[in-house]
């Protein structure tokens, strides 16, 4: 037997390949190079080579396929006032987005067409942006005054919490009887 390859017909030998990451690639596609694997016994073809992705999160970034979530914190006096949020695309560019006077935590904006591409496509996912209202932190004495005032006045301003707050009160109340 030979020396080099021990009467196998193959010897064991390392090559570095380029290969082609397609755009819109999710984790775990498996791509084939088809030739490149383990050499065959005794001369025979060489099998295919199979690469599986793993890919990096992103920090401001969530996919589910070719759409993509991002979570946007905003003013509590955006959200109850309105006004325009400047938000992060995924190709690096920036996009205005108008929040409406009301918006509540948790509400979400679709941007069509600013997603992640769609494999062997030229379609792209859309994006959506789920708004998240900050409450203020080390608030000033003048600060804590205006928002007790605003307070005041704001009474029958929160349907979400009053209807909350009013069922509980008859769950409680028709628990007793």
């Amino acid at each position: 037997p030979c020396k080099s390859c021990r009467g196998e017909g193959r010897v064991t030998k390392d090559r570095t390949l380029s290969v082609n990451i397609p755009r819109g690639v999710e984790d775990g596609t498996r791509i084939r190079l088809a030739g490149e694997g383990e050499g065959g016994l005794r001369g025979g073809p060489a099998g295919d080579l199979y690469i599986f992705l793993s890919l990096k999160s992103h920090r401001y970034f969530q996919r589910d396929g070719a759409d993509l979530y991002c979570r946007v914190p905003i003013s509590m006096v955006t959200a109850a006032l309105s006004g325009e949020i400047t938000v992060p695309v995924i190709d690096g560019s920036h996009t205005s987005v108008r929040v409406p006077a009301g918006t509540q935590t948790n509400k979400q904006f679709r941007l069509k067409g600013k997603g992640m591409p769609v494999l062997r496509s030229s379609q792209l996912g859309d994006m959506y942006i789920q708004i998240a209202v900050e409450t203020p932190v080390n608030l000033s004495k003048r600060q804590r005054e205006l928002l007790r005032e605003f307070d005041r006045e704001s009474r029958n301003n929160s349907p979400e919490s009053e209807g909350f707050f009013a069922r509980a009160k008859a769950f409680w109340d028709g628990f007793g009887s």
